[in-house]
């Protein structure tokens, strides 16, 4: 997986709400479901890329939809 460098976790947050995502918890980590699919984003400025590359693919983007929702 590509890397996604500088993205916060309010933009991740904003990304995933527009696929259909919704925030079911917030704490250390912002918790995000779309009733099938849950995603775990550490509140963090930035998001260690690795693992945004990772969130991003489990709620089924490519690196490539993951910029241009940004």
């Amino acid at each position: 997986m590509p890397k996604l460098p500088g993205v916060n976790a309010s933009e991740a947050v904003r990304v995933f709400e527009k696929i259909g995502f919704r925030v079911i918890r917030q704490g250390k980590h912002i918790v995000m479901s779309d009733g099938v699919v849950r995603l775990t984003i550490p509140r963090a400025n930035p998001v260690n890329a690795i693992t945004m590359g990772a969130i991003a693919r489990d709620a089924g983007l490519t690196p490539d939809e993951f910029r241009r929702l940004l």
